[in-house]
């Protein structure tokens, strides 16, 4: 399950609106709304601990390695990165959709374009 649908089901459960979420968060609605549509990620790791505390949940409930993933490259290369990252995600399952790879060396496959794209960024900023 991903972000958005982790935070929608804790939402939901909680008989929360995305309103009231967004209030108590000190965010906007919206941020609320395009992190339960997976349109955006939190910035940084604070956010998902301010989230797992909420919530009353261990903040690894929060984070997957492709929120792992996100994050860092949102904290090493702004927004702009993060978008990168996530064009870098959605591109590699589309890739291995329907494949005949093991799902071991289809996490093996992503985690090496997670790490040639983190490499190449910090590459590309010490010039």
């Amino acid at each position: 399950m991903k972000f958005g649908d982790k935070l929608r089901e804790q939402r939901k459960k909680q008989g929360l609106s995305q309103v009231a979420l967004a209030d108590a968060l000190g965010v906007g609605r919206t941020t609320i709304i395009n992190y339960e549509n997976g349109k955006s990620y939190p910035q940084d790791r604070k956010a998902y601990y301010e989230l797992a505390k909420f919530f009353a949940l261990d903040v690894n409930y929060f984070l997957t390695e492709d929120e792992h993933f996100l994050t860092a490259a949102a904290e090493l290369y702004g927004k702009h990165g993060q978008n990168q990252a996530q064009a870098i995600l959605e591109h590699t399952a589309a890739l291995l959709a329907g494949g005949r790879l093991s799902d071991h060396d289809k996490l093996a496959f992503t985690q090496e374009m997670q790490a040639i794209f983190l490499d190449s960024k910090d590459r590309q900023t010490k010039r």
